[in-house]
């Protein structure tokens, strides 16, 4: 249950490791202390490196306590929460050690990178400032959109119906984006489950409608993909000069 904890931390028999073993088991907190937790003093390491003798549970005990391991009774759980403590170390020292280096490399490119001045003003604005929320505000009063409580999906609104309605191609054929015809009863369409609720139905409704309209704009985006494939591959050129006539 801990062979990959020590393949990670580098334990070089860590896939012969076996638990239930007295002397494997001796050997990993020996070798956990020595190079990964370093706890004691090297000569305070001698009690625990001796794994022959008899007081070594002892010595394990003491040794778990001082490390302030929390578990007092299983000697396997104890075994694992070292493995663990020791990749926690692990990890803290690799980490420390990284971020310096991030943050050397990071000072060195600022120092080199040229600073570069914006030519376009979009990339000065201040998109939460008072003045650009009301302008988004204007904007969507004008072209009669709903504001919405946050002002970044009241200008999302706004974009998509200039972007369908108010396109070069929209204005010049109106017709192709002016909605024809009843309006759906979609307060009177039945989703097909009933939550109990009149407003939850007639949003489960609403929330159809779109997933259905999503479904039918991506069918048409595969039907032209298929249709401009067909139009490349239906129509082979023949290349008459690599024919033979005769044997």
């Amino acid at each position: 249950m801990f062979k990959r904890k020590l393949k990670a931390i580098g334990y070089l028999e860590w896939d012969k490791v076996n638990g239930n073993n007295t002397e494997h088991f001796r050997k990993v907190v020996v070798w956990l202390e020595d190079q990964k937790i370093r706890h004691y003093t090297i000569e305070k390491r001698n009690d625990l490196r001796n794994i022959k003798s008899d007081k070594w549970p002892e010595v394990f005990q003491k040794y778990c306590k001082d490390v302030n391991c929390p578990l007092t009774t299983n000697p396997l759980d104890q075994l694992e929460w070292l493995i663990r403590h020791a990749v926690n170390l692990e990890y803290t020292d690799n980490y420390k050690k990284l971020k310096q280096v991030t943050e050397s490399k990071k000072t060195k490119q600022e120092s080199v990178q040229p600073s570069l001045k914006l030519k376009n003003p979009l990339d000065n604005l201040d998109f939460n400032s008072n003045e650009f929320k009301d302008g988004v505000n204007a904007i969507a009063k004008l072209l009669n959109i709903p504001q919405h409580t946050s002002h970044l999906v009241t200008l999302e609104a706004c974009s998509k119906l200039v972007c369908n309605r108010l396109n070069a191609a929209a204005i010049a054929n109106p017709d192709t984006v002016i909605v024809k015809g009843k309006p759906f009863p979609i307060t009177d369409t039945k989703s097909g489950s009933s939550l109990g609720d009149v407003v939850l139905d007639n949003t489960v409704s609403y929330l159809t409608l779109l997933y259905i309209h999503d479904l039918r704009n991506l069918q048409t985006k595969i039907n032209e993909l298929i249709v401009s494939v067909q139009n490349v591959t239906a129509n082979p050129k023949t290349n008459t000069k690599l024919g033979k006539v005769g044997k």
